[in-house]
């Protein structure tokens, strides 16, 4: 029996060591900012390794993009003008390299660009096959990762706008789980030194201007889960209690036949 007692104080102990094991993003208080956190982006985004991107390509300055929205068809165009039009939804790819091989110039180094510069870049580029080109750029890949309270519960949310608001992308991870503490949002941000880590409180009524903060592609949105101390331990070591429990039950029926 002493045995049987030692032995359930011992597994209740390891069990407990386990509870909360789930938790993320640890951080110190020197780590977390939490004023003058920015509502919008205060830079472009830039180009990383792993984009994808579409992009389309006119001549004369984007004159057919004019033409089409004005009704002007080709034959009433300038006669001799070039006009060629390069439009798909193929997705291209950016290197670990930094690199991206396109049709007709080959390999790009567009690593650390933002849009606009990548559009001249390739402008000049094209310039030597086509008249004025003029380039649009689009990246297809942009997500941000949302952990809303419970690990089960995490979703790759596709910022399909490139204006998605932090709210807005709570909203399509299906919002805060009921575990999940609304005035501990942990935003985690990357930069060239590495990741910022701001937190957020959405709880009340003056947080509400953080619910509109631009999040940006590649960020970590954690809602911190609240502790469930002891909904954990009974769910660890509940069943190895059945066990000794019916253990118990055995041994004290054989020491009464006896």
């Amino acid at each position: 029996m002493r045995l049987i007692i030692v032995f359930s104080l011992l597994v209740f102990t390891l069990s407990a060591c386990g509870v909360n094991s789930s938790f993320m993003f640890r951080t110190k208080k020197s780590e977390i900012i939490r004023d003058n956190i920015p509502i919008a982006p205060t830079e472009a985004y830039r180009i990383a390794p792993d984009d994808k991107f579409i992009f389309t390509l006119y001549t004369n300055d984007g004159k057919r993009v004019i033409d089409a929205l004005t009704g002007i068809t080709e034959g009433s165009s300038v006669a001799g003008a070039q006009q060629v039009r390069v439009e798909n939804k193929i997705n291209y790819w950016v290197k670990p390299s930094g690199f991206a091989e396109l049709p007709i110039i080959g390999e790009v180094q567009l690593i650390g660009k933002s849009v606009k510069e990548a559009q001249d870049h390739l402008s000049e580029l094209y310039a030597q096959f086509y008249t004025k080109p003029y380039v649009q750029l689009e990246i297809t890949n942009q997500r941000v990762i949302v952990f809303p309270g419970s690990a089960s519960a995490a979703r790759v949310v596709p910022l399909v706008n490139n204006n998605t608001t932090l709210m807005e992308a709570i909203a399509l991870a299906g919002g805060i789980t009921e575990r999940g503490k609304s005035n501990k949002i942990k935003i985690m941000r990357q930069f060239p030194d590495g990741r910022k880590v701001y937190e957020v409180d959405l709880s009340t009524l003056e947080g509400l201007k953080y619910a509109d903060m631009i999040v940006q592609s590649n960020d970590y949105i954690y809602v911190e889960p609240s502790r469930q101390i002891s909904n954990e331990v009974l769910r660890e070591v509940g069943p190895i209690l059945s066990i000794i429990t019916s253990a118990i039950i055995v041994i004290s029926v054989i020491n009464a036949l006896n």
